[in-house]
């Protein structure tokens, strides 16, 4: 199992992680130690474990604002699917009721020629 150096306020820790994870391990330490810097330049020297502390749950209170907008954005796409899946319905029963409709007037229409064709014909002499 690989193991790479990170470095969190000011001090380094090996870590192990999985093959080919280096890099993604390396940029989640850095995005952490940005997040104690900034505490460090808020709130100043107030200590190693409540500084690491405060960064943990500002990362956290991160991630719980991100799941919440997950959610969200999930039940938005379930809400357009089924709106869509419903307008879809409606457009095949708009699309079978017009079908019928223009049977029924292609039914009609026939019956017309029929008459005007028999209304027509000569009639038979005799």
């Amino acid at each position: 199992m690989p193991e790479v150096n990170v470095e969190i306020n000011g001090r380094k820790y090996r870590m192990a992680c999985e093959d080919g994870q280096e890099p993604h391990l390396l940029s989640l330490a850095e995005r952490f130690n940005r997040q104690i810097e900034q505490l460090k330049g808020a709130f100043g020297e107030i200590g190693d474990n409540r500084l690491t502390v405060m960064a943990g749950i500002a990362v956290l209170d991160e991630l719980g604002e991100a799941e919440r907008r997950i959610a969200s954005l999930k039940q938005d796409v379930a809400d357009l699917t089924a709106a869509g899946e419903a307008l879809s319905q409606e457009a095949e029963d708009l699309e079978r009721r017009f079908a019928r409709r223009l049977a029924e007037a292609a039914r009609k229409v026939e019956a017309i020629a029929t008459a005007i064709d028999d209304t027509g014909a000569p009639q038979p002499q005799g």
